[in-house]
């Protein structure tokens, strides 16, 4: 690896780092706006003061706000994230139990997009101003207008309640094993993917289909035809690499909306992922979990962001000079 593109991947990475302290600072005092005391969440209202104020102390709520945002940090650094208020449980394995469901969720939805974004973007590229790209475009912008809750409800009416096709909710049923626990994964995970496809498969396909056609206008491309060379060759071979630099970066975008819209699509489906974790975790005002729910969202937001940075790096030279 040459030199500029490792300093590339350098200024990426400490940009990455200074993002996660900015995210988990922030974090952390916002959430101490919420209303209501999370004293509450942890007692028991037969407690004696006595024994709730050692309980509170426990927790260091009874410290100064700085005081308590200080040892936030050197846990973190640490590792430590915290014991839950209500689950009385570290924060890391509450998270851990939830975060390939999450993972799951989230990668299987870009690798739907792309997948079918992809020739779907060709499609509608190269024939222009036809009665298909018309469709495609009419398509890609009421998949664009659509929201997270709307479509989750009416997927879960349509396939789950109605036709009953698919599971209402949950990621895997009970007692299963081998490859009924596998089919079983696929099935709760069909509508909480495909609701997030739908959300980011419009713009995905405008952006390619927009950056493919003036890719094919290109002097290099024109060249490539005159020599000979097939058009199916022209466009996946010559103009395609190029045209998917701008989706790509796209991509990395719409991976923090995944992780965003994830929240509520776990929500509605009742999908033991992250998302899932920080509704409930509101409700009790469980800050241990909610920071931490919140620390590892950013996280794969910053990581996914970093390798889409890098990707472009690499695809586009010119990147890594500029």
């Amino acid at each position: 690896m040459s030199t500029a593109a490792v300093g590339f991947a350098a200024r990426r990475v400490l940009r990455g780092l200074l993002t996660m302290w900015f995210a988990v600072t922030v974090t952390f005092f916002l959430l101490r706006l919420l209303p209501g005391d999370p004293a509450l969440a942890i007692a028991d209202p037969g407690m004696t003061e006595e024994l709730r104020a050692n309980l509170i102390a426990s927790y260091g709520l009874d410290r100064p706000i700085l005081v308590q945002y200080w040892e936030y940090l050197v846990h973190l650094v640490q590792g430590d994230l915290g014991v839950s208020f209500r689950q009385n449980q570290p924060v890391t394995t509450v998270l851990l139990e939830r975060l390939p469901w999450t993972l799951l969720l989230a990668l299987s939805a870009v690798v739907v997009t792309v997948a079918v974004g992809i020739p779907l973007g060709v499609l509608a590229a190269t024939r222009a101003r036809s009665w298909v790209d018309r469709v495609v475009q009419v398509g890609g912008v009421t998949a664009q207008s659509m929201f997270v809750p709307s479509i989750g409800v009416l997927l879960l009416y349509v396939f789950g309640v109605t036709l009953g096709w698919l599971p209402i909710g949950g990621a895997i049923d009970e007692d299963v094993t081998g490859l009924a626990a596998v089919g079983s994964v696929v099935a709760h995970l069909v509508l909480p993917c495909l609701s997030l496809v739908l959300i980011q498969l419009g713009s995905y396909v405008l952006t390619l289909r927009t950056t493919l056609i003036e890719t094919l206008g290109e002097d290099y491309v024109s060249l490539a035809r005159a020599k000979g060379v097939t058009a199916r060759k022209v466009v996946w071979k010559h103009a395609l690499r190029n045209a998917l630099l701008p989706t790509t970066t796209l991509m990395g975008l719409q991976f923090s909306l995944l992780v965003g819209g994830a929240v509520l699509t776990e929500t509605i489906y009742a999908y033991p992922g992250v998302g899932r974790a920080i509704f409930e975790a509101v409700g009790r005002l469980d800050f241990p979990v909610l920071q931490g729910a919140f620390l590892v969202l950013a996280f794969t937001v910053i990581i996914a962001n970093l390798l889409t940075d890098i990707a472009y790096g690499l695809l586009d030279p010119r990147v890594r000079t500029s």
